[in-house]
């Protein structure tokens, strides 16, 4: 079976709610709610139509589409720029030191949870699910990568820094011990109850009712406490994946789940560096697994292919991935490796 990335349209709505609805829950870029999701692909459209080349508050909306079926796998997305038309936030971990000379001198160091738009204009990936019958040969990582070759090829759209934010911890009933001791207490909602909420309406709540003052870490239930930073257990691979794109975690936690964000410097991302542009010249069979991206905005499409370099530096594809992405002899691509 070949597979390929390809930008979504508003047709894709009824594949993109099956998959919401598969995701168990903590998905604030894939709520399973229609007209959420519609208006998401609507955002989308608009996005990838506008004009100009600044960053903006766009969404891009891309799908994992079985080219023989035409059935929908898998999505993922990127943002422009957070934080344009309403605040983002994010909590810092920082460190506050004291000491008392009353007490012969000790020093006391503890932890604290600032409430931050410090990560304001950075770009954002995620929304990334692939169905569970699919989680084999490589397809998350062609969703992953996917992204990272959409902002190389539209670099001017983006900003100089790049997040992502990790679903946090929570229980089989989809409750989050981190929400549960400091966002349950001023809200009066559940983690599923916030969650959705801020998935359809935004987070202008956040700003309204949420304590500005610095939280002692101390001072929340170890069952909070034990969880910050973590990422759950099913988005692990998902870090390994994003530490190798040289992506780390600077103390910054999403505000619900207390999961973390990490943060790379867009032009330091591992596919932006290493991938590069190259024409290509016709088929082969065989070669080395690849990573191709073709067409701008509506039109782009990326799939593996099988790659040979010919002795003049154009690439030979095989067949397969030269109708899967529509490709001629003469047509410019960009290559990066699996």
């Amino acid at each position: 079976m070949t597979f390929r990335i390809r930008a979504a349209t508003p047709k894709d709505v009824g594949a993109l709610y099956e998959m919401a609805k598969l995701t168990g829950g903590g998905f604030t870029n894939l709520p399973a709610d229609k007209d959420t999701l519609e208006a998401k692909l609507h955002r989308s459209e608009a996005g990838f139509s506008r004009e100009g080349d600044n960053p903006g508050d766009d969404l891009y909306v891309f799908m994992l589409e079985n080219v023989e079926t035409k059935q929908i796998r898998g999505t993922c997305q990127v943002f422009g720029a957070v934080g344009t038309d309403r605040p983002f936030y994010s909590y810092l971990i920082s460190t506050l030191t004291q000491k008392s000379e009353e007490l012969g001198g000790r020093i006391f160091r503890n932890q604290t949870l600032n409430l931050t738009t410090d990560l304001e204009g950075s770009s954002e990936v995620g929304g990334l699910f692939l169905h569970p019958h699919e989680r084999a040969g490589g397809l998350g990582m062609l969703l992953a990568r996917s992204r990272y070759l959409f902002i190389k090829q539209h670099r001017p759209r983006f900003g100089d820094t790049v997040l992502a934010e990790l679903r946090g911890v929570m229980d089989q009933a989809g409750h989050s011990p981190f929400w549960d001791a400091i966002g349950g207490r001023f809200f009066g909602m559940t983690f599923p109850e916030a969650d959705e909420f801020n998935a359809v309406h935004g987070t202008q709540f956040i700003a309204d009712l949420f304590p500005k003052t610095p939280i002692y870490i101390s001072m929340l239930p170890e069952s909070a406490q034990n969880v910050i930073g973590q990422p759950h257990p099913t988005g692990r691979a998902a870090l390994k994946m994003l530490e190798n794109e040289n992506f780390v975690w600077d103390s910054y936690v999403d505000i619900f789940d207390g999961g973390p964000t990490v943060t790379c410097n867009t032009d330091r991302i591992k596919t932006v560096q290493e991938s590069e542009w190259k024409l290509v010249g016709g088929t082969s069979s065989g070669g080395q697994t690849m990573m191709l991206a073709t067409g701008t905005y509506h039109d782009f499409r990326v799939c593996y292919a099988q790659v040979q370099t010919s002795s003049n530096g154009e690439l030979l594809l095989d067949d397969q991935a030269m109708r899967t992405l529509d490709l001629g002899a003469g047509d410019r691509v960009l290559v990066v490796s699996r």
